[in-house]
């Protein structure tokens, strides 16, 4: 992803980070409904890379993809990046 200011300038693209892998459907998803904001993020690929892997493991304590973190808080995978869009706090937490 692009590295600049996005949603008027609030929002830089080290606030979002999400791991992923490329064919996983939750990432997809999670990826859709950020970028469908007009957000930037930083997304670090996991296919094939242990280290990478590893790394988001020992900071999220999961082993599943996406793991999305907004401001350097972990929120989690998919599901609930979608539960915070439906409640509202996901552009509460992006303000």
């Amino acid at each position: 992803m692009e590295g600049k200011p996005v949603a008027d300038g609030e929002i830089l693209m080290a606030d979002i980070e999400i791991y992923t892998t490329r064919y996983c459907p939750f990432c997809v998803r999670a990826k859709q409904l950020l970028s469908s904001k007009g957000l930037d993020f930083d997304e670090v690929a996991v296919d094939g890379d242990a280290a990478k892997r590893e790394e988001m493991t020992r900071r999220a304590g999961r082993h599943t993809v996406p793991q999305i973190w907004i401001k350097g808080e972990h929120i989690g995978g998919c599901d609930e990046l979608m539960t915070l869009d439906r409640s509202g706090e996901l552009d509460r937490r992006l303000a």
